[in-house]
């Protein structure tokens, strides 16, 4: 409710603004140039969407998201003890954290949503260490692929859009770092 009156008066103070100055024609064409500039970039991402997320599901039925979840298995059960002995939770925490690992922001909510389901299921009204700790890998979430950055800069016409990969493994590497030893601090913290 709150961004819809945020989005209306910005539109509303925008079209008073052109009309007050004389430039209505060209706010009127500057809103039409970018709808257009707007579906073609949600068409693009939409396609490397859809093909990321067919590679996911080609991953689930071939049996390699299983090996991959029991390669993170290890870590994950480090980062979720409470969850450690709930094969469900685990599995759902595990793909959404491969779905992240991909870089498919939009495909791992679905799954991220029904690990954290999973984990509010455990301590009912209370979010537990598990559950801030998945809300925060979640967040932060390294990516091996930035498939939806890429797919932006393709549509801009970026000729390599994959050459940002250094940059995004260090960023990703260093915010989930931090972003699991504040977790694992403040639960620290709180708990005593």
């Amino acid at each position: 409710m709150t961004m819809t009156v945020i989005w209306t008066g910005m539109v509303a103070l925008s079209i008073l603004c052109a009309l007050a100055t004389g430039r209505g024609p060209e706010v009127a064409a500057a809103a039409m140039e970018g709808t257009s500039a707007a579906v073609q970039l949600v068409l693009s991402i939409a396609g490397m969407l859809c093909l990321w997320t067919g590679v996911m599901e080609v991953m689930r039925q071939s049996g390699l998201a299983d090996k991959l979840s029991l390669l993170l298995s290890p870590v994950l059960r480090r980062l979720f003890p409470q969850a450690a002995r709930d094969r469900a939770a685990m599995d759902a925490i595990s793909a959404n954290v491969s779905a992240n690992l991909l870089g498919l922001g939009s495909a791992a909510t679905p799954l991220g949503l029904e690990a954290a389901r999973r984990l509010a299921g455990k301590s009912p009204g209370v979010a537990s260490d598990s559950l801030c700790m998945l809300v925060v890998c979640n967040t932060a979430s390294i990516q091996l692929i930035p498939t939806t950055v890429a797919s932006v800069r393709a549509a801009e016409g970026c000729l390599t859009p994959f050459d940002i990969l250094p940059a995004v493994w260090l960023a990703s590497a260093l915010s989930v770092g931090v972003g699991i030893l504040a977790c694992k601090m403040f639960a620290c913290i709180w708990r005593n």
